[in-house]
Protein backbone atom coordinates (compact mmCIF):
# COMPACT_ATOMS: atom_id res chain seq x y z
CA UNK A 1 0.00 0.00 0.00
CA UNK A 2 1.09 3.57 -0.68
CA UNK A 3 0.24 6.72 1.24
CA UNK A 4 0.52 10.32 0.02
CA UNK A 5 0.66 12.99 2.69
CA UNK A 6 0.50 16.71 1.88
CA UNK A 7 1.68 19.51 4.12
CA UNK A 8 2.37 23.22 3.95
CA UNK A 9 -1.09 24.64 3.52
CA UNK A 10 -2.42 27.49 5.59
CA UNK A 11 -3.68 31.05 5.63
CA UNK A 12 -1.74 33.65 3.65
CA UNK A 13 -2.36 37.21 2.54
CA UNK A 14 -2.73 38.11 -1.13
CA UNK A 15 0.68 38.42 -2.71
CA UNK A 16 2.19 36.00 -0.24
CA UNK A 17 3.85 32.62 -0.75
CA UNK A 18 3.45 29.06 0.42
CA UNK A 19 5.29 25.85 -0.31
CA UNK A 20 3.34 22.60 -0.40
CA UNK A 21 4.98 19.22 0.01
CA UNK A 22 3.73 15.73 -0.79
CA UNK A 23 5.54 12.68 0.53
CA UNK A 24 4.91 9.18 -0.78
CA UNK A 25 5.51 6.29 1.58
CA UNK A 26 4.85 2.59 1.76
CA UNK A 27 5.48 0.06 -0.98
CA UNK A 28 6.94 2.56 -3.46
CA UNK A 29 9.19 1.11 -6.16
CA UNK A 30 9.05 4.05 -8.53
CA UNK A 31 6.93 7.12 -9.07
CA UNK A 32 5.89 8.11 -12.56
CA UNK A 33 3.85 11.25 -13.09
CA UNK A 34 3.04 13.37 -10.04
CA UNK A 35 0.66 16.28 -9.96
CA UNK A 36 -1.12 18.85 -7.86
CA UNK A 37 -4.85 19.34 -8.20
CA UNK A 38 -7.09 21.77 -6.39
CA UNK A 39 -10.76 22.19 -5.65
CA UNK A 40 -12.06 25.62 -4.74
CA UNK A 41 -15.38 26.36 -3.03
CA UNK A 42 -18.20 25.39 -5.34
CA UNK A 43 -15.81 24.39 -8.10
CA UNK A 44 -14.72 21.14 -9.70
CA UNK A 45 -11.31 19.66 -9.06
CA UNK A 46 -8.77 21.02 -11.54
CA UNK A 47 -5.20 20.25 -12.49
CA UNK A 48 -2.74 22.82 -11.22
CA UNK A 49 0.58 21.37 -12.35
CA UNK A 50 2.20 18.05 -13.19
CA UNK A 51 5.70 16.65 -13.45
CA UNK A 52 6.84 13.46 -15.14
CA UNK A 53 9.55 11.09 -13.96
CA UNK A 54 11.94 12.73 -16.41
CA UNK A 55 11.16 16.16 -15.01
CA UNK A 56 8.90 17.53 -17.72
CA UNK A 57 6.46 19.96 -16.18
CA UNK A 58 3.13 21.35 -17.17
CA UNK A 59 0.93 23.90 -15.44
CA UNK A 60 -2.43 25.54 -15.91
CA UNK A 61 -2.57 28.98 -17.44
CA UNK A 62 -3.99 30.40 -14.22
CA UNK A 63 -0.80 29.64 -12.28
CA UNK A 64 1.90 29.99 -14.95
CA UNK A 65 4.65 32.26 -13.81
CA UNK A 66 3.52 32.09 -10.18
CA UNK A 67 3.64 28.41 -9.19
CA UNK A 68 6.55 26.01 -9.65
CA UNK A 69 6.31 22.24 -9.36
CA UNK A 70 9.35 20.12 -8.54
CA UNK A 71 10.24 16.71 -7.15
CA UNK A 72 12.99 14.98 -5.21
CA UNK A 73 12.91 11.31 -6.09
CA UNK A 74 15.47 10.44 -3.44
CA UNK A 75 12.89 11.56 -0.89
CA UNK A 76 9.78 10.44 -2.82
CA UNK A 77 8.62 14.02 -2.44
CA UNK A 78 6.94 16.57 -4.68
CA UNK A 79 6.73 20.28 -4.04
CA UNK A 80 4.61 23.19 -5.19
CA UNK A 81 6.12 26.62 -4.64
CA UNK A 82 3.28 29.13 -4.82
CA UNK A 83 4.13 32.83 -5.14
CA UNK A 84 2.01 35.92 -5.70
CA UNK A 85 -1.01 34.14 -4.29
CA UNK A 86 -4.44 35.46 -5.16
CA UNK A 87 -7.87 35.07 -3.60
CA UNK A 88 -8.77 32.75 -6.48
CA UNK A 89 -6.07 30.30 -5.38
CA UNK A 90 -8.08 29.47 -2.27
CA UNK A 91 -8.78 25.74 -2.45
CA UNK A 92 -8.02 22.34 -1.07
CA UNK A 93 -4.86 21.17 -2.81
CA UNK A 94 -4.49 17.46 -3.53
CA UNK A 95 -1.40 15.47 -4.37
CA UNK A 96 -1.63 12.79 -7.07
CA UNK A 97 0.93 10.17 -8.00
CA UNK A 98 1.13 7.29 -10.45
CA UNK A 99 3.11 4.78 -8.40
CA UNK A 100 4.62 1.43 -9.29
CA UNK A 101 4.77 -0.69 -6.17
CA UNK A 102 7.27 -3.38 -5.24
CA UNK A 103 4.68 -5.84 -6.39
CA UNK A 104 5.23 -4.48 -9.89
CA UNK A 105 1.79 -2.96 -10.28
CA UNK A 106 0.95 0.63 -11.12
CA UNK A 107 -1.79 2.51 -9.37
CA UNK A 108 -3.09 6.04 -8.99
CA UNK A 109 -2.91 7.46 -5.50
CA UNK A 110 -4.29 10.61 -3.91
CA UNK A 111 -3.47 12.50 -0.78
CA UNK A 112 -6.06 13.69 1.71
CA UNK A 113 -5.68 17.34 0.72
CA UNK A 114 -4.33 20.46 2.37
CA UNK A 115 -6.26 23.70 2.68
CA UNK A 116 -4.83 26.90 1.21
CA UNK A 117 -6.70 30.08 2.07
CA UNK A 118 -5.69 33.43 0.58
CA UNK A 119 -7.30 36.25 2.50
CA UNK A 120 -6.48 39.63 3.91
Amino acid sequence: QVQLVESGGGLVQPGGSLRLSCVASGSVYSINTMAWYRQGPGKERELVASITASGTTNSSDSVKGRFTISRDDAKNTMYLQMNSLEHEDTAVYYCYADVTTWGGRGHDYWGQGTQVTVSS
